[in-house]
């Protein structure tokens, strides 16, 4: 069940597996190097086999796909949109970013995890490769740093969607504190002696019961891949100081005051916006879904009482039906406003 009528935190602690389906198809990774920086991103070969673009089906001109680019979050990577983003292939031309020290991109040469460095990063890859503006997707500390493109560049986006953004809360969830924890000096390194001889199948267990609001809904396949996955990140020199270095950024994000507030910064968006929350989230919870439709303005609202962190990647159709939604609207007031111009 799910409602698109319009109406405290951090992220996961621990990497957010790319527990997929049959949904996913081949993809193709590809490296952008930029001065201190390299990125991986990873995107869909091609749209889902038997769909085309509206007009296409009745001899019509395809619709021509439009750039987007999805933002995972904290412990996550771009496979956590590899479920999403076909759905959406025959709209979006689509990518998806590994932000620097995650998934496959390497840490950055100044070592700067702030949520203002992951915006600099994006809005640099966006410069860089001329794509702007885009349909702009971010989940968690990702939905935080897309928050601050749209803001501070609104050239970028065009849309923006935003599920289980990680926007201050005064009061976070219980279950959310230990990822807080993560930002303090140690407990990173701490947690990883505790936790040593945890298999990877135990650690993506606990991630799921973190992240997903109904863990079953994981097939074997994609439980296996996620432990795999997560053997692999574990055997990287930086992981759990990346881990550490975000985690403090993104609650040295939350102390923020003037222009560079997060709410604050909400409110400055112009794109047009789509909020996705679980009812299910442990981490970010339910109830700012308010403030969040009240801060950005004019945004639509997609809740999903069964979900939990990652909406994308529990319940992909869903989303994808409310992005086209969002898509459909933006698509409708551009050609009102080009009627009046």
């Amino acid at each position: 069940m799910s409602s698109t009528e319009s109406p405290d935190t951090a992220t996961a602690a621990l990497p957010v597996p790319p527990a997929g389906s049959s949904r996913r198809g081949a993809e193709t990774v590809r490296t952008v190097t930029l001065p201190g920086l390299t990125l991986a991103l990873r995107s869909p070969d091609g749209p889902p086999a038997g769909r085309t673009a509206p007009g296409a089906a009745d001899g019509g001109a395809t619709r021509p796909r439009e750039p987007a680019l999805y933002v995972h979050g904290l412990g996550g990577s771009s496979q956590n949109w590899s479920d999403l983003m076909p759905l959406l292939a025959d709209r979006l031309d689509g990518e998806a970013i590994d932000l620097p020290g995650f998934g496959l991109s390497p840490p950055p040469d100044d070592g700067n995890y702030s949520v203002s460095a992951q915006a600099r990063a994006l809005i640099r890859h966006l410069d860089a490769a001329g794509r702007g503006p885009v349909h702009l997707l971010g989940n968690s500390m990702g939905g935080a740093a897309a928050t601050r493109v749209a803001a501070v560049r609104p050239d970028l986006v065009r849309t923006l969607t935003l599920i289980s953004p990680a926007l201050p809360e005064l009061r976070p969830q219980r279950t959310a504190v230990p990822t807080a924890l993560l930002a303090v000096p140690g407990i990173a390194r701490l947690f990883s002696r505790l936790t040593h001889d945890w298999t990877p199948e135990r650690r993506t267990r606990e991630v799921l019961a973190l992240c997903y609001g109904d863990p079953g809904r994981v097939s074997p396949e994609g439980f296996n891949s996620a432990a795999d996955e997560y053997a692999r990140r574990l055997e990287l020199p930086y992981f759990w100081e990346v881990m550490e270095r975000s985690a403090r950024g993104l609650v040295n994000a939350y102390t923020l005051g003037g222009q560079h507030n997060l709410w604050r910064q909400a409110e400055r968006v112009l794109a047009p916006t789509l909020l996705v929350y679980g009812g299910r989230d442990r981490l970010v919870s339910f109830r700012m879904a308010r403030r969040a439709a009240a801060a950005f303005r004019g945004a639509r609202m997609l809740t999903l009482p069964e979900a939990g962190h990652v909406a994308m990647m529990e319940y992909p159709e869903a989303v994808a039906r409310a992005v086209r939604e969002l898509l459909d609207s933006e698509e409708t007031d551009a050609t009102a406003d080009a009627g009046r111009s």
